[in-house]
């Protein structure tokens, strides 16, 4: 199974696998969806160790995707076995809404993308409720395409696909 790095960067990003050091943050994430229910602060550090855990037991995980220039936290991501599989994995990614709309998560995604095609894994899923426009296009400008739609939970989700460009798939045996 590939494995990805704990930590790449970007010009104006740093990305690092998440540990119980982002609960805080993170809860103020997930609050600005009013559906979400944020857990008590030491049950999402708690959380978050136990996924960073799991990330490195699995090779991959979600990062933390901070600003280089200061290190703020601005949101996360990295891959998951989500709707997809170990083998190919879905490419997740959500940032605090002060900084959407700056190309912060293209750029992330971007390099989780190239990290993980270097890695070996051989393609990478993203799914994206019908309605998430932004999210669409972030995926467009890195070469996923639309392959089948599906529903859970009474919403409409498209199955994005981007295989490994040729040449950066390297077969691991």
């Amino acid at each position: 199974m590939p494995t990805m790095p704990a930590e790449l960067s970007t010009e104006r990003l740093r990305l690092r696998l998440r540990d119980s050091r982002d609960a805080e943050w993170n809860l103020r994430l997930i609050a600005e969806t009013p559906e979400r229910e944020p857990l008590p602060l030491d049950r999402e550090r708690a959380r978050l160790d136990a996924q960073r855990r799991a990330a490195d037991d699995a090779g991959f995980g979600l990062y933390t995707v901070e600003l280089a220039e200061s290190g703020e936290p601005i949101g996360y991501c990295g891959l998951i076995v989500g709707r997809a599989s170990a083998a190919q994995p879905e490419l997740a990614y959500e940032l605090l809404r002060g900084h959407v709309g700056s190309g912060y998560a293209t750029e992330a995604a971007a390099a989780v993308a190239d990290a993980a095609f270097e890695a070996g894994f051989p393609a990478l899923w993203a799914t994206v409720r019908r309605w998430n426009a932004p999210s669409f296009r972030v995926l467009e400008k890195l070469g996923f395409a639309p392959r089948r739609v599906t529903g859970e939970d009474g919403a409409v989700l498209i199955w994005m696909l981007r295989r490994a460009p040729r040449g950066r798939h390297r077969a691991r045996g």
